[in-house]
């Protein structure tokens, strides 16, 4: 690493630049790199969990609980297993679900009757229990938070009625009550637009350890693959809607109906569900290689390491983000920017486009041109 000139955060983040009704591959343009390939060799092992944490800071926990997991396949006895696995993937999952509603919605989804709802959910965010920072039992609170802040019902209730009714439900709620969150789905629900996502194309090579190892040799091979995956030959998704536990399997999932899943998820979390809501695991995928996979908030999240045992140091990292599948240049949220009009007045363009992002959620900063400019965007958005 010595004399590798590294940039400023925001170029280690990289940006999506989003250009709506031009034909993949041209709608969606990553300046992501592969850091972790890159930042990663030839550190000490012990070391790697801190980096990745550290390069991947808005889902920082779950890249160190992957990176260490990976590790441990890679090494077993090299270092101490996490401790704690599940326990600590539904707090912090929970704290980022809470944190993307509350950050992001308003600043995407916000217009006409939603538009006072920045203030009023940062006023909630300041009075939300930190389930990832408590020692004891934060649910019961956080679950009191939810329903008198968020939901304004039970969150059993509310649960209930989406598993019975899924959008429908979501629609029903959202015209019942008041409050910033209600107001906000209310006025991005007339944004949505397209056929629902193929449940086919849901990611899930974490169904057994052949498809991982498979998925292991891929990334060995094909260095490049980190940044543009590819699962049985085509694009996939992946979000809460893609668990292994396939809450979400038998709903038709528009871009407004993942908001709900966002929000259920956040739901089950509260309430435990028997420990069940996500998965986690590792796998060796060859000598000294082991792979890891945790379902995180953002979706399904593949880290690949290859340790040296007599130097302890890693010899290859392999990263590959949700943001890599949901954000591919030909996958699901390409192809629904292909259809959008660009002839559309700027503002309702702009609520379709975002109504898209927040409900596939890009972990980086993305700007917005329209068709036929020379990089004139029409709106300019980082992630909170």
């Amino acid at each position: 690493m010595s004399g590798m000139a590294l940039p400023g955060l925001q170029g280690l983040a990289g940006a999506l630049r989003i250009t709506p009704g031009a034909p993949p591959p041209h709608g969606l343009q990553s300046s992501r790199q592969d850091w972790a390939a890159r930042l990663g060799h030839g550190v000490p092992a012990a070391s790697l969990p801190g980096l990745m944490a550290s390069l991947f800071n808005l889902c920082s926990h779950a890249h160190r609980l992957c990176s260490q997991l990976a590790i441990g396949a890679a090494a077993p006895g090299l270092l101490p297993p996490p401790s704690d696995v599940a326990e600590r993937l539904r707090r912090e999952t929970a704290l980022e679900h809470i944190r993307r509603i509350g950050l992001d919605w308003p600043r995407l989804l916000a217009t006409g009757s939603g538009e006072g709802a920045a203030p009023a959910a940062a006023a909630a965010l300041r009075r939300c229990p930190q389930p990832a920072q408590d020692a004891g039992d934060p649910w019961p609170a956080l679950r009191d938070w939810l329903q008198h802040t968020l939901l304004h019902m039970p969150v059993a209730d509310w649960l209930a009625a989406w598993r019975a009714g899924g959008a429908d439900w979501l629609c029903t709620w959202s015209q019942r009550h008041t409050g910033w969150l209600p107001a906000l789905l209310r006025a991005a629900r007339t944004a949505d637009a397209g056929a629902p996502l193929a449940p086919d194309a849901a990611l899930r090579p974490h169904t057994d350890a052949s498809s991982l190892c498979m998925l292991g040799a891929t990334l060995a091979l094909k260095p490049a693959f980190a940044l543009r995956p590819l699962w049985n030959g085509a694009c996939a998704h992946t979000g809460p809607w893609s668990r292994l536990s396939g809450a979400a399997d038998d709903a038709p999932l528009t871009p407004w109906a993942l908001l709900g899943t966002r929000l259920a998820e956040l739901c089950q979390l509260s309430l435990d569900e028997g420990g069940a809501v996500l998965g986690s695991g590792a796998v060796a995928t060859g000598p000294r290689r082991g792979l890891a996979w945790v379902e995180m908030a953002r979706g399904l999240l593949v880290h690949q390491v290859e340790v040296d045992p007599a130097s302890q140091r890693v010899l290859a990292c392999r990263v590959v983000a949700p943001t890599e599948w949901n954000f591919h240049p030909h996958g699901a949220v390409a192809q629904r920017l292909a259809r959008l009009d660009p002839d559309l007045p700027p503002a309702e363009l702009a609520r379709r486009m975002h109504l898209l992002l927040a409900a596939f959620d890009p972990c980086v900063p993305f700007g917005i041109e329209r068709l036929g400019t020379a990089r004139a965007p029409l709106r300019e958005a980082g992630h909170a």
